[in-house]
């Protein structure tokens, strides 16, 4: 069974641009590189067209891998988000019930994280600690030095 990728529209467009920027302009590159290092002599002993091959062989595995989250993508409406509990595309401010501290983010897909921009991915482990919480309740982070609670002080779009 696939598991599906939430996007917003804006996430959509994004990566449907950039799968096209790297089908197009990045898979020339990779060919010319190729090509510009097979005139350069003997291919066995020709660490040039080693390295052009391996980043071809990355571009297509990065192609492939952006082909799939596509395939499973599922273009959420924002602004028709439940904000009685959280969940992908909303913003919640949380609290740390031990230090106090209060900071806010908003939960978006892996492809659409961006934590200097305070967009955690629903998969990251502060994110799998909150899905489902109402206000008030406390949740619990596990890291790798154990547990952290935080408090949902508030959520919406």
């Amino acid at each position: 069974m696939a598991s599906y990728t939430y996007l917003s529209q804006d996430g959509y467009d994004k990566l449907v641009a950039e799968l096209d920027h790297l089908k197009t302009t990045e898979r020339q590159k990779a060919a010319a590189a190729i090509g510009e290092a097979r005139e350069k002599g003997d291919l066995s002993e020709n660490a040039e067209y080693d390295a052009a091959k391996d980043a071809q062989g990355l571009l297509e595995m990065k192609i492939n891998e952006m082909e799939k989250i596509m395939a499973n993508a599922r273009v959420l409406d924002e602004s028709q988000v439940d904000t009685s509990k959280v969940s992908v595309f909303t913003n919640v401010k949380i609290k740390n019930v031990k230090t106090g501290k209060e900071v806010s983010y908003k939960l978006v897909s892996e492809s659409e994280a961006d934590i200097k921009a305070k967009r955690i991915s629903v998969n990251s482990p502060v994110g799998k600690g909150l899905l489902g919480k109402k206000v008030g309740e406390i949740a619990t982070v596990i890291t790798p030095r154990g547990g952290i609670e935080f408090k949902i002080m508030d959520i919406s779009i």
